[in-house]
Formats: structure tokens, sequence, C-alpha cells
């Protein structure tokens, strides 16, 4: 499940990338639109700072700046930034893996096998959402998007809302 403190990370840097290329915005100013508590968010910022994903600037009219291109950062990238690992269990990871102690057969472990294509599927939904994506866009179209398939299984379509910017 995503965490709270992720969903703010994500509406956080959607408004900073609504925003006119290089135009700063105040913490405060982005608590407010988004509704989310400043504190909370200043803690946030600091994550997404120390990874490179926002720049900040000292003084009366600084604020936060993206540290790279809305169309570069993945809503995975920042999902995994404040959360970590996108797979519900650890030995469905990809980026943390942890062998689980109760499994005999890992290969033959049928909770594994569903849960690593749940994290395949969040994944390529994620990975494949960029903040320019969505920000200041509506909801328009589905494409199928194909999932890598689980061992011995057909590949899925998934259904992925795009977004276009509205005119």
């Amino acid at each position: 499940m995503l965490s709270q403190k992720a969903k703010y990370a994500l509406k956080a840097m959607l408004a900073l990338a609504a925003q006119p290329a290089g135009e700063l915005l105040q913490a405060q100013d982005i608590a407010n639109r988004q509704n989310v508590p400043k504190k909370f968010l200043d803690l946030i910022l600091i994550d997404l700072k120390r990874n490179g994903l926002v720049h900040s600037h000292r003084g009366k009219h600084g604020g936060y700046v993206l540290g790279r291109p809305a169309e570069t950062i993945t809503f995975a990238q920042v999902i995994r930034i404040i959360d970590g690992p996108l797979a519900p269990i650890p030995c469905a990871s990809l980026t943390g893996y942890r062998r689980c102690a109760d499994c005999k057969d890992e290969k033959a472990c049928g909770v594994r096998i569903v849960m690593r294509e749940v994290r395949d599927a969040v994944a390529s939904i994620l990975d494949a959402t960029t903040l320019s994506s969505l920000s200041g866009g509506q909801l328009v179209d589905a494409l199928p998007v194909e999932t890598k398939p689980a061992a011995g299984k057909p590949a899925r379509k998934r259904v992925v809302k795009k977004v276009v910017a509205a005119s």
C-alpha cells in the first residue's frame, strides 16, 4: 500500500511539474495547494532534494523547482525514494530482494509467484507514468500496456489511463 508520505511526495512533485520551467514554488504554497501538512512536506522535500529530484533556493523569493525535466521523473522513482521497493513482499522485489525464511521452494511458492506478478504490473504502470504525463492534464484515453508474464503464463494486457494536456 502506498504510504501517506509517498502520496504527499507525488502531489508535491506534480505541483512543481505544473509550474512554468524554472519558476520556484515555496513549500508553504505547495502545502496549501495540495492540502499537505507543511512540516511533513518539509521532510519529504528534503528526501526528494537529497535524491536529486528537486532543487531548493534560499531567501525571500526562494523555493523549490524540479531537479530534472518532468518528462524524466516517473512515479516509480518518487515512490521508491520515499517508500522503498514496489514489491508487496521482499522475495518478489527486484531492488530489495530478501529470501523468506519460511519458504522451502521459492520457485514453486504460489505467494511469491503472484506477488511477483503484482510487482511487475505495478512497476509497468508506475515506471511508464511521468510527472509531465499528468501535470495539468486530463485523463482521456485508456491504452493497453503489456506486462511481463509469470513463469508459464501468457502475457496479459493491462489498461493504463493516459493523460494529455488540457487545451
